[in-house]
């Protein structure tokens, strides 16, 4: 236990100490804890304020949530099948994955990187603890394009716990495409220029894993900041708060994962059955 008398680090050295912490096991061991003494715990507290932006903030930011469900009743919305899930990030800290799984959640996504300079601090007890639970779980990103290139950003959430594996258990990575929580709406690129970054992203995943990452975004973000087709190559997983998941963003006839609600936690339901959900968790592209 590190002596009380330890001056407090400043900000930047605790994230550099973060490092250790936040490199992940993709099938690991027992789940790992976070900071375990009072002044990491106030260090990260801070980090994950500023620098962690949760799925889906900026759109409830943006397009509200007025409309937005407790959950969802499948056969209301003319769905045959469905698994439900949810999202988390560092806000979330040490998750009770136990009780989530006894509330029937089986799937969950769990925050790793964003842009290049971010790692969920948590990601390791998240990651690896709701594996240990029985969900099958992946990790996603979110994306600051006017921060670096789509590659690199790719790069960063490959090695930092987005990784993918067909073992049944592990969903592909997930590009959290949302509103630019630091300035201007489509992160001061043109359509054009947005279509290629995510194609980058994409592309580099996909090298790397054999398997396209799935794209999160909203119909209403997606229509002001992307102009290209990505329906053929890259799950949907479409953010909507409201009972019904409305029109879907450019050329997606159908959505793979449904993001509906925020309330208590980050609710999704899987567009098929539980033997659907592991095929995605399974097949290579």
């Amino acid at each position: 236990m590190r002596s009380k008398t330890r001056r407090r680090r400043p900000l930047h050295a605790a994230v550099v100490a973060l490092s250790t912490a936040a490199l992940i096991v993709t099938f690991g061991p027992a789940a790992q804890a976070g900071p375990d003494d009072a002044a990491d715990a106030v260090s990260v507290e801070e980090l994950i304020r500023t620098q962690d932006h949760p799925m889906g903030s900026q759109i409830r930011l943006h397009e509200g949530t007025a409309e937005m469900p407790q959950e969802v009743n499948p056969a209301d919305v003319g769905i045959m099948a469905s698994v439900p899930g949810i999202d988390v990030s560092g806000h979330q800290g040490n998750v009770n994955w136990a009780n989530y799984w006894n509330q029937g959640k089986r799937f969950v996504w769990v925050k790793a990187t964003e842009g290049t300079g971010y790692r969920n601090p948590y990601f390791a007890q998240q990651y690896n603890g709701s594996y240990n639970q029985g969900f099958i779980r992946g990790a996603y990103h979110f994306a600051l394009p006017d921060r670096s290139g789509g590659a690199a950003q790719a790069d960063f959430f490959s090695n930092n716990g987005g990784g993918w594996s067909a073992d049944g258990k592990t969903l592909p990575g997930a590009l959290d495409m949302e509103y630019n929580p630091y300035g201007s709406t489509c992160y001061g690129k043109t359509k054009a220029a947005m279509t290629q970054w995510i194609l980058d992203f994409s592309n580099r995943y996909k090298a790397r894993w054999n398997k396209y990452p799935a794209i999160y975004t909203s119909t209403s973000w997606w229509s002001q900041c992307v102009s290209g087709d990505f329906s053929s190559t890259n799950p949907l997983w479409v953010a909507r708060y409201s009972s019904t998941v409305g029109t879907l963003p450019y050329n997606w006839s159908f959505y793979t994962v449904w993001q509906y609600s925020s309330s208590p936690i980050d609710q999704n339901t899987f567009n098929g059955s539980y033997d659907r959900l592991v095929v995605f968790a399974t097949a290579h592209d």
